[in-house]
Order: structure tokens, then sequence, then C-alpha cells
């Protein structure tokens, strides 16, 4: 740029820079965007992948069984959880691996 405010600025092509990642993450943190749902995935990734029935899920988040289950069955719904059946039992486990990397940057553990 030569400092004259007439020559024209040029802007980059959308497509090389990092916008495209709007369109990929803004769903995400929609998501995340809920506290309950956060909640679970804090206590999903802590408690360990399959480790966890909706109801132990509630307790631990102070949720009511009806509010896990209607919010673990839309991060299903989503492709960020899945649901995985033992016998009577039904665990759930985290599937997403780039929110399960967001859930570490935010300070999430595993029991250990």
């Amino acid at each position: 740029m030569t400092g004259d405010p007439t020559q024209e600025r040029q802007l980059p092509d959308a497509r090389e820079t990092p916008l495209p990642l709007a369109d990929e993450w803004s769903p995400i943190f929609k998501l995340l965007g809920d506290p309950s749902r956060l909640r679970l995935l804090l206590a999903m990734h802590y408690c360990g992948p399959a480790n966890a029935t909706v109801s132990e899920l509630a307790e631990l988040t102070s949720l009511r069984t009806a509010t896990a289950s209607a919010a673990l069955k839309h991060m299903e719904a989503n492709g960020v959880v899945a649901a995985v059946r033992s016998g009577r039992e039904v665990r759930y486990r985290l599937i997403s691996a780039p929110v399960h990397e967001l859930l570490h940057h935010l300070g999430g553990t595993h029991r250990h």
C-alpha cells in the first residue's frame, strides 16, 4: 500500500482466510452454549467413554433425568455423543474429536 487514498485496497479471497471455520464451529458452539449440555459433556468426559448412564449423568450434573435424557438425545442427533447399549442400560460416550479437544481447552479432565 502506497498511502495513496485513491488506490483501492485488495481484500484477500475469503477461501484463503480462516472464515470457513465459522461455518464449521458455530453449530458446536451453539450446542455448547446450553449450560445443561455443557455440564453433561464435561461429566461424560470426566467419567470416561461409556461409563455413565443417563441417570448417573443427571445425578452428577444435578439435572432432572428427563432433562439430561433430552439433552443427550439432542447431542446424539448432532453427532457429538453416542448411546452404547449394555443389556438394559444405555451409557453415553463422547464421539466428537473436536468437542473432546475443546473440553480439554476448557479445563475438562479425565478421572484417573
